[in-house]
């Protein structure tokens, strides 16, 4: 890169155009100013005159509706402008769900359900964004689900998630997720075990209904639903499963004709199918980043970031006092199930694990469900430790936790297939 890129650059824009970079460096780190101007980043409105930091792995596209001048430094891997943005038609899609809001608050009746879908990497998840900062930046309290378990915005991936939005997305970290209403799947891909996905989904979206009608505002405002990038097949019955359970409104569809004449066929005339473009900004991830953005996700889960550190804590928890479970069963065939019993029931069975050295790395869910015989499926989960050893002759682990020890009396604990190699110790 030049050296002007280092030491600073003025970048003016026009209306309705934006200012895209990406970081790949590690140690990275570019300071953003608004010197004068509006600019916005994803929906969340630039302060005049505040530096904004970003670091590795940022993807970043600051549009501007009516012109700005923009001071950028440090070294960065792409950086340009571009009038080429879809954020007018987005824009448009808020105005249509705001004036669904104003008809629910004046009926005392549930706000619009949208749904965002679209194969991998065409910026689901930055739409979901946008529509949330509008929604709160006009009075609304919107809720934010999201269902997709390969990378997870809200919780740890392998699981679904909702949360309030009660002010806009901070510049650098996102949404807050205070009091997270989160659900364990144990999985990255929705493939590993249909059945459990579309029940945890099921459950999800008849808790989020039934909380909306707690508060008038809420009910108004509606609920933003993130889905998977997998949109063929199985992962296209999950989508319409979704729609259902959620009683979705609208359904946008990003970058995918197919798709989109797919579900227009599919899914009541009452609901509207949206194709929006995906921004010329999105770019394609490889399946390494998106196991390194997985892996970023629960170290800043345990460890926090540079902006605020976290320091969890490490014990020891011999096996006769680990009460480990996951959720599926091996397959069996229907000759040998009992009577009235279907091989599918067994992908909802919760079954005992027995520690071997098989555990280490593997992540385990702490549930509130304090017996198999609750709900467990249909519980909210605490939080999330990490097996950072298995010690056979002392028959023992060792647990990465946020909370120290010992583990909440009769706490529950649930294997899920990700893992976490812990660096730090």
């Amino acid at each position: 890169m030049s050296d002007e890129n280092s030491h600073g650059k003025e970048y003016t824009l026009e209306a309705d155009s934006e200012l895209r970079f990406e970081i790949e460096q590690k140690d990275a780190k570019v300071l953003v100013t608004l010197l004068s101007g509006f600019a916005e980043l994803f929906g969340t409105e630039l302060v005049k005159k505040k530096k904004y930091e970003f670091g590795v792995g940022a993807k970043v596209a600051i549009f501007t509706y009516q012109g700005c001048v923009l001071h950028v430094s440090g070294k960065m891997d792409v950086c340009y402008m571009s009038k080429e943005t879809p954020m007018v038609q987005y824009v448009n899609c808020h105005a249509a769900l705001e004036q669904f809001r104003s008809e629910a608050e004046e009926r005392d009746k549930r706000g619009p359900v949208v749904m965002v879908v679209g194969p991998m990497d065409v910026g689901k998840s930055t739409l979901c964004r946008i529509l949330l900062n509008y929604a709160v930046r006009v009075g609304r309290r919107p809720l934010y689900a999201d269902l997709d378990v390969g990378q997870g915005a809200i919780s740890i991936s392998g699981n679904i998630a909702t949360i309030l939005i009660e002010r806009p997305a901070s510049i650098e970290e996102g949404f807050a997720k205070t009091a997270p209403l989160v659900y364990h799947f144990g999985h990255k891909s929705p493939s590993s075990n249909s059945v459990l996905y579309n029940s945890v989904v099921s459950k999800m979206a008849e808790v989020t209904l039934q909380s909306m009608d707690s508060n008038k505002r809420t009910k108004s405002s509606g609920i933003i639903v993130n889905t998977c990038g997998w949109v063929k097949g199985s992962g296209y019955e999950h989508l319409l499963h979704s729609a259902r359970a959620y009683r979705a409104r609208a359904i946008f569809v990003l970058d995918q004709e197919r798709l989109y004449n797919d579900l227009l066929r599919d899914v009541p005339s009452n609901v509207h199918v949206v194709l929006l473009p995906k921004s010329g900004g999105v770019v394609e991830r490889s399946k390494g980043l998106r196991h390194e953005s997985r892996e970023q996700r629960i170290k800043e889960y345990f460890y926090g970031n540079p902006r605020t550190p976290f320091y969890p804590f490490s014990f020891e928890v011999k096996f006769q006092d680990l009460r480990l479970f996951k959720i599926g069963a091996p397959p069996l065939p229907d000759s040998c199930m009992p009577i009235g019993m279907k091989a599918e029931d067994n992908k909802k069975k919760v079954v005992a694990v027995t520690p071997t050295q098989a555990l280490l790395h593997h992540i385990l869910t702490l549930s509130f469900a304090e017996s198999t015989d609750d709900d467990v499926i249909g519980t909210n989960i605490a939080g999330f430790c990490c097996v950072t050893d298995v010690d056979m002759e002392r028959q023992s682990v060792m647990l990465l936790s946020p909370q120290p020890r010992p583990l909440p009396p009769n706490s529950l604990l649930l294997w899920s297939e990700l893992q976490f190699m812990d660096n730090h110790a």
